[in-house]
Formats: C-alpha cells, sequence, structure tokens
C-alpha cells in the first residue's frame, strides 16, 4: 500500500482515544502562550529550545520536563485551553470518543484547587460534546511515585467532583512501584463508583500486570506490552477481554521497545488480545492518534483487516453504552466495505 493511500485510509477512520494524559498534550507554543500570561519564566528561552528537549532515553527523563511544563498551569483557563486545545486537534482526526486521563497531584501539590483543574477540563471537554460531537469519560489518575496516603487524599478532593470524573487510574514512574502499593486505594475508589484501569507492563515486568488484574480489579491495561512474555498471561486476557492501550511512538521514544518494528501489536492481534492504539502524551512523543496509526501499520505492514480491527477494539474496551458502543463499530465497518467497494 502506498504511504499517502495507507495514511488517507487512518485519516477516514471514526476512531477512539483511551491513553491520552491531558497534561502531556501540551504543545510548546501553547506553553510559552500561557506561560507569559501567568508571568512564569521557562527553563527555556524559546519554542525551538523546548522542541529540542523532547528527546528522551527513559520514562524519568521524560516525566521530569512533563511535571516542568505543568508548572505554568494554573487557572481554570489554563485547564480549559489546555483541554480545548487536544480536542480541536483530535477532531480534526476523525476522533468521535475520548476517555482522558489528568493528574491533580501534579497541580494540587503546588497548591492549585482540585476544582480549578476538573472544572477547567470538563468545560472544554462539554464544549467539544457539543460542537463537534466528541463523547467523554474522564480517569483521575495517582502518581504512583507519590504514597498511598496521598493519592487518598486525591481521592477524598475528588469526592465533590464525583460527577465529572468516571474512572480512576495509575501513572508515573512504573520501576519500583508496583501496583500492589495502591491495593487500599483502588479498593476505596471502587467503593466511591469509579471504574479501574491502571498502567502496568510499559517499563515494569509482566508481574505488574498480574498485580494490577489480580490485587487492584483493573478492567483495562494502560501499556501491558510486557504481556507477551507470560504465555499464562496472555491466555487470561485473551479468556477475559481485557484490553490493552498501546501507545507505539511514546514507546519508541521511551525506549521501552528499540523501534517501532519491533512493536508487539501485531503479534498482540494474532493471538487475540484486545490490542488498541493511542498517543499517550502526544505534544512530547511526535504524534496524535493518525500519526500513532500510520507508523505503526507502516512499519509491521497492517493491513486494512487489522486496522479495522484496531479501531473496533478501541470502542469494544470504552466505557461507553452498549448501544453507543454497537453504533459507533458499526460505522467503522461501514467506512471499510466503503473502502473495499471503491477499489
Amino acid at each position: 500500500m502506498q504511504s499517502s493511500d495507507l495514511l488517507k485510509i487512518i485519516e477516514g477512520i471514526p476512531k477512539a482515544e483511551l491513553h491520552l494524559h491531558i497534561e502531556g498534550s501540551f504543545e510548546p507554543e501553547l506553553m510559552f502562550e500561557i506561560a507569559k500570561r501567568n508571568n512564569i519564566e521557562l527553563a527555556f528561552d524559546s519554542i525551538e529550545s523546548i522542541k529540542k528537549a523532547y528527546k528522551f532515553n527513559n520514562l524519568q527523563e521524560f516525566l521530569d520536563i512533563y511535571y516542568m511544563g505543568a508548572q505554568v498551569l494554573i487557572h481554570e483557563q489554563d485547564f480549559y485551553d489546555l483541554t480545548w486545545a487536544y480536542l480541536t486537534k483530535v477532531h480534526s482526526q476523525n476522533v468521535v470518543h475520548v476517555e482522558i486521563f489528568f493528574d491533580p497531584q501534579t497541580h494540587t501539590e503546588r497548591g492549585i484547587g482540585f476544582g480549578t483543574v476538573i472544572n477547567g477540563i470538563n468545560k472544554a471537554l462539554i464544549r467539544a460534546n457539543r460542537e463537534y460531537g466528541i463523547s467523554h469519560r474522564l480517569i483521575m489518575s495517582y502518581l504512583r511515585h507519590m504514597s498511598e496516603e496521598e493519592a487518598f487524599d486525591t481521592l477524598e478532593s475528588s469526592i465533590p467532583f464525583k460527577h465529572l470524573i468516571d474512572g480512576v487510574g495509575l501513572d508515573s514512574s512504573e520501576k519500583g512501584n508496583p501496583p500492589n502499593k495502591f491495593v487500599n486505594v483502588f479498593k476505596a475508589s471502587a467503593e466511591h463508583g469509579y471504574k479501574l484501569v491502571a498502567h502496568a507492563g510499559e517499563e515494569g515486568p509482566a508481574e505488574y500486570i498480574w498485580e494490577a488484574l489480580d490485587l487492584l480489579n483493573i478492567v483495562r491495561i494502560d501499556h501491558g506490552n510486557r504481556c507477551l512474555d507470560d504465555e499464562a498471561l496472555i491466555r487470561r486476557l485473551v479468556d477475559e477481554k481485557i484490553a490493552l492501550t498501546l501507545c507505539p511512538l511514546s514507546n519508541v521514544e521511551l525506549k521501552v521497545i528499540q523501534n517501532m518494528e519491533e512493536h508487539p501489536v501485531a503479534k498482540m492481534l494474532d493471538k487475540g488480545i484486545v490490542a488498541t492504539i493511542h498517543s499517550d502524551d502526544p505534544a512530547y512523543f511526535g504524534g496524535y492518534i493518525n500519526e500513532n496509526f500510520y507508523e505503526t501499520a507502516k512499519a509491521l505492514n497492517l493491513d486494512t483487516s487489522q486496522l479495522m480491527q484496531l479501531a473496533i477494539n478501541a470502542f469494544e474496551a470504552s466505557w461507553l453504552t452498549r448501544e453507543e458502543k454497537n453504533r459507533h463499530i458499526s460505522e467503522v465497518k461501514k467506512y471499510f466495505e466503503s473502502l473495499v467497494l471503491s477499489h
């Protein structure tokens, strides 16, 4: 398939994005604009110098600059602008449903109110639903390099805004911070009605995926690349239809995998795993969802049936109602049927 044909096909697919950190969609231009508005000195003297700094050897190097960028977000308007910029971008890429992570602790530990963060994000999500027809769910993440006690504080802060939050996740530095560190707060989160997901098996071992399933009782694994190290785990993921939200460009940028040709998504599809593709932190890792689809498909020679399966899997793995899932999946199938008819 010609590269231009492949890109055109990907652009037309109706898509759901399930693994996106809103703070990781902070483009340098907007970061500079908001820093100026809030009279904050950045450690960089130009947009170009920020872009040059977006070269990472591991997850921790990325997180250091990610948290630095987040420091400029202070007012509700800042969180609104950040979220609106992301939603406008993905609308242009035919994303029709988003499930967004936000990291309250990144902001509350700087003295920013929980309400300031979530109200700004929520207003942009409501506008995108009204103007673009993009549906959404919102996921509050606990930072795993912090303590479970601090996660409990965040859970407590979220209660007045529970009607705006659909689930909780677990992100940040994986190595040395196993899921078992957060058993109690995940149990309490479930009691408050939150759905549960967790990052596991990105840099950490397959054992972290087992822990996320058995100890945290999560319904979806974020990343999960390392599941292929464990045949029993693969069988379980397939049997229980536990989806993985993979982020190929992010994996290559962080050297979790060495190059796109080694990305495991095709193997996962072959084994019957509910694999899906997303952008993670697109401002930092060289692309939004279409770029992730395109670079992966190009490197692995994915065919249209695999592209269709990835798109369907994301809607299946989403937190939409069964009726909404069926509607979107039907649209995806219709789209791919129209491609066959036009050839």
